[in-house]
């Protein structure tokens, strides 16, 4: 049964996230229930959410991944005919 309120995310989930991953877990969980999805299928669809922007840390809390370099891709241009 999908969430009314991120408060109804189960205890143990809230302690491990940080405020912004609850609303990612909130969101995925809810549109995967939606979408006709079991409980335990929304749930995996939810921390697959949340692990695309999160990872583990030590103590079993979440935090934000680093964010990725930005990758330069010179483009190779040829001489005219």
């Amino acid at each position: 049964m999908p969430y009314k309120q991120i408060d109804e995310i189960p205890e143990d989930i809230r302690q491990q996230l940080p405020e912004h991953a609850q609303q990612i877990f909130f969101a995925a969980f809810n549109a995967a229930q939606d979408n006709g999805m079991s409980e335990q299928g929304a749930r995996d669809v939810a921390w697959n959410s949340v692990s695309n922007e999160y990872e583990p840390g030590n103590g079993g809390k979440w935090h934000r991944k680093p964010e990725d370099p930005p990758i330069h891709n010179k483009a190779i241009t040829t001489g005219g005919n």
